[in-house]
């Protein structure tokens, strides 16, 4: 049944935990998107990528906004190429543009994932996460800053191993972190160029993986290492031994118990005929129940309620269970998403779910799901060229704490790379 008969019939349909109850088609014509550019000039302006577990560029308050800025965007930074750390401040304008406030510099950063800027959890109107490396030792370490204080209040240091911020817990108290510097070796996209990385010639270390940081005391453990990742992978049937894995992703769930990542290992296959692994598994924030190996879920994968993980299947949106291991629901259907292996983000609310995606034509397309009234609508598209390989920049939008406003990248009549707001207005009727 296709979906506007389906809406016109008054269809409903159980979605595991989600309920999509009846609607009707007129209540698309309620909702105005409103698009607002809000950074301008000659350098490029971006946020980074991830948009999925809570990654809010917003202050608390609502009032500023995280941004990186370069004067380019057509290479890997390598050394002595930072990027600019600014807030946009969202209440102020100067000759008709938001002021743009230049705080600090970053060379730990990347096209495609940015800085991996966080706000604290403890302090969310004004302190904030990014990454930066060393410019004599190459390695990467992570920035606690203060706004209101103009300053660098802690820095994370752990000797020569490169280890930076890949995710705040949203409850707060941790936040995780991997060796950019070793994807930058392996996966060039997501890493550092000319980072320092210690691990380099071993292929499974054992004091090198996910790392968890105590963001008070800056303790660091290692939640799960390489070797044990390896182990736990040739139990559940993967060729892993000696080979060289290493972390994309590593995702918190809502509540803060569980972490969602990919482990990886080559793409193709190997002169000796091994097939490259591509693993998606589970670990508890405690560092037990270690699952290796879930049913493949494509895309970049979101969480949404308890353990429930939103991605793609066999072209479809689905809802997978990590406990259950197994699908438990499907979301729309092609009309609505068309492209169910984009980047998808749930809105903090837990009530819209938003995709991004593209078809490699230099244009970047949005849908949206409305999980508790199932009103569905798509956006204006973005120009943002095409970008890939190592300078691949993924449509990753992410939402405001108020569930309303989502902030995404393209490009502005000039070629240069700004960022916009999509806001979602009900209109009166």
């Amino acid at each position: 049944m296709n979906r506007r008969k389906f809406m016109e019939q008054g269809g409903q349909v159980a979605l595991g935990t989600y309920f999509i109850p009846k609607f009707s088609f007129s209540d698309l014509q309620n909702i105005e998107v409103k698009v607002e550019q809000i950074t301008q000039g000659s350098h490029h302006h971006f946020f980074g990528y991830i948009g999925q577990s809570l990654t809010i560029p917003w202050s608390k308050d609502g009032n500023r906004l995280l941004c990186l800025s370069s004067p380019f965007h057509d290479h890997l930074p390598g050394k002595h190429e930072p990027a600019a750390v600014n807030l946009i401040h969202l209440n102020k304008k100067e000759n008709g543009q938001y002021k743009l406030e230049k705080l600090d510099e970053s060379q730990g950063w990347n096209p495609q994932q940015g800085t991996m800027f966080y706000w604290n959890p403890h302090q969310p109107s004004h302190q904030f996460f990014f990454n930066d490396r060393d410019p004599k030792t190459g390695v990467v370490y992570t920035v606690l800053f203060d706004q209101q204080k103009k300053q660098r209040v802690k820095t994370y240091h752990y000797g020569n191993h490169s280890f930076g911020n890949s995710g705040v817990c949203p409850t707060g108290k941790y936040f995780l972190a991997i060796n950019y510097a070793r994807m930058a070796r392996l996966r060039p996209v997501t890493g550092y160029k000319d980072s320092f990385d210690i691990t380099e010639g071993i292929a499974t270390p054992k004091d090198d993986g996910i790392a968890i940081i105590d963001i008070r005391t800056g303790k660091k453990k290692i939640l799960i290492s390489f070797d044990q990742m390896a182990e736990g992978l040739d139990r559940s049937g993967f060729d892993a031994k000696e080979r060289n894995l290493f972390i994309n992703h590593t995702l918190w769930s809502r509540d803060g118990k569980w972490i969602y990542f990919f482990v990886r290992g080559g793409w193709k296959a190997d002169k000796d005929g091994r097939e490259g692994i591509n693993a998606a598994c589970t670990i508890s924030a405690d560092g037990s129940q270690f699952i290796a190996g879930h049913q493949h879920i494509g895309g970049h994968p979101e969480w949404g309620n308890g353990t429930q993980i939103i991605g793609s299947s066999n072209q479809q949106q689905v809802i997978y269970d990590i406990l259950e291991r197994k699908i438990v629901s499907t979301l729309g259907d092609s009309d609505i998403f068309p492209k169910p292996e984009g980047d998808v983000s749930l809105s903090p609310d837990g009530e819209w779910l938003i995709n991004g995606y593209n078809f490699k034509t230099g244009a970047n397309f949005y849908s949206l799901l409305n999980l508790k009234t199932g009103v569905s609508l798509k956006t204006p598209s973005f120009d943002t060229g095409v970008y890939s390989k190592d300078l691949r920049i993924d449509p990753a939008p992410r939402w405001n704490h108020d569930s309303n406003q989502v902030l995404v990248s393209g490009l502005d009549s000039k070629g240069i790379r700004q960022l916009f707001i999509m806001s979602f207005i009900q209109k009166r009727v």
